[in-house]
């Protein structure tokens, strides 16, 4: 969040044009004002980013990888200011005009925060700054676009549509900047930085687990912090650059345009109690026995509820109707385990109680009830290291998973 996104728009031209004069001249600067943005950069990322020579700028390795950052910084600098176009068409806030308004990656920060907290004494205690501070940034970009970015009520300070478009790019470019220390450190053959998983549910009992595990013994410098929530909720992140992938059930193409699915295995729902349940002895189920049995099942409109309705409805029978209905794994292993319930869902989910033998799948196979579960990145994407090596390993563990 510190690197100041002037230097970085000036290290940008100079890379571009191979010189700092062309460059100053592109940005209607001096060359020495180009010369120190360029070394102030180089400073605060403790790399070389070019090879002066007579003959020009030349990017180093670590600059090739900057540049690379900085390139899709600007991109999203150039959709903010074509979204921020107003109707009537009278002002225009240039690419230009935005990035030295919002000025460093902590003022991206600050706004991107204000439109997702809403509150902005709470934003301005949270970053260290003043309130005056704040409301300053918010009225110079209004000033500057000619739009209203918030509105402001008694109960706090809400972004108006283009606001929800600025904090969106905001947001993206914050991801960007955040993936450089991975990248730098990635050439020097470090594999370190911080990494965001939008876990779904099948994935954070065996798979994400064990990977995570596997990634912090081989690389301890890597920072991992998961974020469960519907995939809706996950997919409008990982859009925005909060998440860099989601591991879980993927989605029909209509829900994942934009979206790049990596399919890793196939999984499918089934019928789970506890190991001296009734059933558990009964060699041929019958959908008479499952009717008369107690249900508790993921909330109607999960994907795993789904597929269970789907195929009661091809089997011509009416699909159970849950005593409790819960999307807690937690309160649902204990439910099964002190009660004669039965649940309908992925054996990954409940592996450890299967291998302890205390829960048992059921003998009453779902045909049909596959999906696929994979890794799922924004289209575009170019994801740091960091992130790299824990999908590998994500990989590495969907080789060694029990099947079912």
């Amino acid at each position: 969040m510190a690197i100041n996104l002037r230097h970085l728009q000036a290290f940008t031209s100079v890379a571009t044009t191979g010189s700092v004069t062309r460059a100053a001249e592109n940005l209607f600067r001096v060359a020495s004002a180009v010369t120190r943005a360029v070394g102030e950069l180089e400073a605060s990322l403790g790399v070389a980013l070019f090879e002066r020579r007579a003959r020009g700028m030349l990017l180093t390795v670590y600059g090739k990888a900057v540049f690379a950052r900085a390139v899709r910084v600007e991109q999203e600098f150039v959709a903010a200011s074509q979204e921020l176009l107003p109707t009537d068409g009278t002002r225009r806030l240039d690419a230009r005009g935005l990035l030295t308004a919002m000025f460093s990656g902590r003022r991206l920060a600050l706004f991107a925060g204000l439109a997702e907290m809403h509150n902005m004494p709470a934003v301005a205690r949270a970053f260290g700054v003043t309130q005056p501070a704040l409301s300053a940034l918010v009225r110079d970009l209004e000033e500057r676009s000619g739009c209203a970015l918030f509105t402001r009520s008694a109960r706090g300070v809400r972004p108006t549509r283009t606001g929800e478009l600025l904090a969106f790019r905001c947001k993206r470019a914050l991801a960007e900047l955040r993936s450089l220390d991975s990248d730098l450190a990635a050439i020097q053959g470090v594999v370190q930085g911080s990494v965001m998983v939008g876990a779904l549910p099948l994935s954070r009992t065996l798979v994400l687990p064990a990977a995570i595990s596997a990634l912090l013994a081989e690389h301890p410098r890597v920072h991992v912090s998961t974020v469960e929530s519907p995939y809706g909720v996950l997919a409008a992140a990982l859009r925005s650059g909060e998440v860099d992938f989601i591991l879980g059930a993927l989605r029909p193409e209509a829900e994942a345009r934009d979206l790049v699915q990596e399919p890793l295995f196939d999984d499918r729902i089934s019928l789970i109690a506890r190991a001296d349940h009734p059933l558990a002895a009964v060699p041929r189920i019958s959908f008479a026995q499952l009717r008369r049995a107690g249900w508790v099942l993921s909330r109607r409109g999960s994907p795993s509820r789904e597929l269970l309705e789907r195929f009661f409805h091809h089997a011509g029978q009416s699909a159970p109707e849950p005593a409790v209905e819960t999307g807690d794994l937690a309160l649902l292993r204990g439910l099964l385990l002190q009660s004669d319930m039965v649940t309908a869902i992925s054996a990954h989910q409940l592996h450890y109680e299967i291998e302890a033998g205390t829960l048992v799948v059921l003998n009453f196979p779902l045909a049909s009830t596959q999906r696929q579960i994979g890794i799922t990145q924004r289209g575009g994407a170019l994801a740091a290291p960091c992130a790299l090596a824990l999908m590998q390993e994500i990989r590495h563990c969907v080789k060694r998973l029990p099947s079912y």
